[in-house]
């Protein structure tokens, strides 16, 4: 009796207090969804509905338990929500390799991660599918520079296109799950220059809009800063050089880039802030009329508009949700900056996107908010002095910069592989001369376009992006700026998120207990074992551990799978470098030997026929279909077999896993039966790639 009487002192407790738990639970549901291996059906869904209807009622029945009530709806809810929307974005996804004229809209312009310029198109045509198998957007890289026509405009071009392909290495990053939710059913690239075969239409007026705007900012400025200005402006990161891009990344400052929190912030809160003492600096409107409240409004409506600008993306829509909620608060006299908000935002952002739970970009915004809110209002109940008022707003500028990167240094970690060790300095650096000059000067060149006086704002704005560049060079060259860490297991983001969330939601003593999972899967961190055979779903690398890191069979090509693998290991070698550690070799092929099992990669026709010395525990990795009677002895993972298992990893223990099993029949994959050849893979390794 005691002890439940305890449970329920605990329980009252958090009276009050419980709706920031809100998001939480719907996460979790969403979470599940993400994570079970078959795509649930509509009996199932209302299976779920139905057991959390008995679950609330049970909880409603025991005094003190009754606001636990909500917890098992939300959860339901959260799943239900994500498969709603998993199926409401449903498109023809390519299912083969296609090569031949693409017609298509041009939706936006952006950079690939080689630093390619690449086009989505909607309302896409392919010459010889049907319309009902054709993806609804493609994606495609330009090998050539040349001049892009106006989005909105139908272009025409010569393709190769690729189903979106899954993990580079079972339980990684799943770019078909990404791009499903885009609606993003095959990418490619072509050598051919883009035709304009229709001019632009006025459904896409917002778009070539934010063209004009980026053209205006290149033509006001040049070098770095112009690229960088039509970044944070209008998300157009089509004219960031990648030099720039990677020491904003070294040195932590890759967020000012992004359109984010921290730009929907500076911006609406310096309009909120200037019209504010604007007004009450007016003596007939001043002491009559509710100045915060109109500064509010307007401030809202400037952040609406940055919105619709800078081209509505995820992390733009979630920045501005969050300080939607903030002014609303203000216009009805609520406070502005609570726990509740942040809860708020978070709901709002899961119940319209809940695929945004698994983005760096909303885990690592929402880790930041919720630790600066929880960390001022400690301060601020505890009566924590910050100094005389003069340094206060550096004081202030120091908490929050040492904050926001403890709370998102290991997600970043998780996501990135990459642990910047003077992020501090540049954001303090950065930070300020970003909220002083840039974002001020922005709105007063924007403002005074008109007139043509834009360069009484672009000047200053220039002066203010070639400092913040500088910064980010000079911290990124310092020795040691940056420390390479390998993937984490699939279990400690996990745990250590929830840890943290007890630890700062959880009302009393026992919130300190939520400090206990958070260490222990940090702790943990540096013993996650990583594969000690990689095999690219392609067949055109592989990749063993050797002692001194991870070797690979190619110096070149399959340049992308190569950098993530190495990056999940904690890797800073390139892959021409990785490529020196495979010394054992047989007839001029990488081959790896392991308690009888021998695995050789020959990519390529010519390399396929020198293999012949075969025996029944041989597996030859290759880019091509074999002829009738090659390596008749050995089992040959080629492309059509990889497209039943995905890429393939091999543990220290000798268990299998491939990226099919771990993804499942769901609807983003392109689920086959196992053919002969994975399941004599299944015999040779001693387990059953589902």
């Amino acid at each position: 009796m005691r002890a439940m009487s305890a449970i329920t002192d605990q329980l009252n407790a958090q009276r009050g207090h419980l709706f920031p738990w809100s998001p939480v639970f719907l996460g979790t549901g969403i979470g599940i969804y993400f994570t079970l291996p078959v795509e649930p059906d509509v009996v199932h869904l209302a299976a779920v509905a139905g057991l959390s209807v008995v679950l609330c009622v049970v909880a409603c029945s025991r005094a003190g338990f009754a606001f636990l009530s909500w917890a098992p709806m939300l959860v339901a809810a959260g799943l239900c929500l994500a498969a709603a929307r998993a199926h409401l974005v449903a498109a023809p996804v390519l299912d083969f390799r296609y090569y031949g004229p693409v017609e298509g809209r041009l939706v936006s312009v952006d950079r690939s991660p080689t630093d390619a310029v690449r086009l989505t198109l909607e309302d896409v045509r392919l010459s010889g599918v049907a319309p009902a198998r054709t993806p609804a957007r493609v994606r495609i890289s330009l090998k050539t520079a040349e001049r892009i026509p106006e989005p909105g405009a139908r272009v025409m071009t010569t393709a190769h296109l690729l189903p979106p392909q899954g993990p580079s290495e079972p339980g990684g990053f799943d770019f078909r799950r990404h791009a499903w939710f885009l609606q993003l059913g095959a990418l490619g690239y072509t050598r051919a220059p883009i035709l304009l075969a229709e001019a632009g239409t006025d459904h896409l007026a917002v778009a070539k809009l934010r063209r004009r705007v980026s053209e205006f900012l290149m033509r006001g400025m040049d070098g770095r800063a112009a690229g960088f200005a039509a970044a944070i402006v209008v998300g157009d990161r089509s004219n960031v050089d990648r030099q720039s891009l990677e020491n904003l990344r070294r040195s932590n400052l890759a967020h000012l880039l992004a359109i984010s929190g921290l730009h929907m912030g500076l911006l609406t809160g310096f309009i909120f802030a200037a019209i504010r003492q604007t007004l009450c600096l007016l003596p007939w409107i001043g002491p009559r009329w509710p100045v915060k409240k109109l500064a509010a409004g307007a401030a809202l409506l400037a952040g609406f508009g940055y919105l619709v600008l800078s081209g509505g993306y995820v992390a733009t829509e979630r920045a501005f949700i969050m300080v939607s909620v903030m002014f609303g608060a203000v216009l009805l006299d609520r406070r502005a900056i609570t726990l509740r908000a942040v809860a708020l935002a978070a709901v709002i952002v899961l119940v319209r996107r809940p695929e945004s739970l698994l983005s760096p970009g909303f885990q690592m915004s929402f880790a930041a908010t919720t630790a600066l809110v929880a960390a001022f209002d400690a301060l601020r109940q505890g009566a924590v002095p910050l100094g005389p008022g003069w340094c206060r707003p550096l004081v202030a500028l120091l908490i929050s910069s040492a904050v926001a990167g403890a709370a998102t240094a290991p997600l970043a970690a998780a996501h990135f592989n990459m642990v910047p060790h003077y992020g501090l300095l540049a954001n303090l650096l950065a930070v300020p001369v970003m909220g002083m000059v840039v974002v001020p000067a922005a709105v007063l060149a924007l403002c005074l376009a008109p007139l043509g006086l834009e360069i009484v704002g672009l000047a200053p704005m220039k002066w203010g992006l070639e400092w913040i560049l500088t910064v980010a060079e000079q911290v990124a060259a310092l020795e040691g700026a940056i420390s390479q860490v390998s993937a984490p297991g699939g279990w400690m983001l996990p745990v250590f998120t929830a840890g943290m969330l007890v630890a700062i939601l959880w009302q009393g003593r026992l919130r300190l207990l939520g400090v206990l999972p958070a260490v222990i899967a940090l702790l943990c961190w540096p013993s996650a074992g990583r594969p000690i055979l990689l095999i690219a779903d392609s067949g055109g690398l592989v990749g063993v551990m050797a002692p001194e890191g991870r070797a690979l069979s190619r110096a070149k090509g399959q340049g992308f799978t190569a950098g993530i693998w190495l990056e999940n290991d904690g890797d800073a070698a390139s892959q021409a470098e990785a490529a020196t550690r495979w010394s054992e070799k047989m007839n001029g092929l990488p081959v790896w030997q392991r308690a009888g099992l021998r695995v050789r990669h020959a990519p390529g026709k010519r390399k396929l026929a020198s293999v012949t010395d075969c025996d029944d525990r041989d597996i030859v990795v290759t880019t091509v279909e074999p002829e009738s009677g090659g390596a008749a002895d050995c089992l040959v993972l080629h492309p059509r077999v990889m497209r039943q298992t995905g890429s393939i990893a091999l543990d220290a223990e000798g268990r299998l896993q491939t990226a099919r099993s771990l993804s499942g029949a769901r609807l983003w994959t392109q689920w086959q039966p196992a053919s002969a050849e994975v399941r004599r893979l299944r015999d040779i390794l001693g387990a059953e790639p589902k």
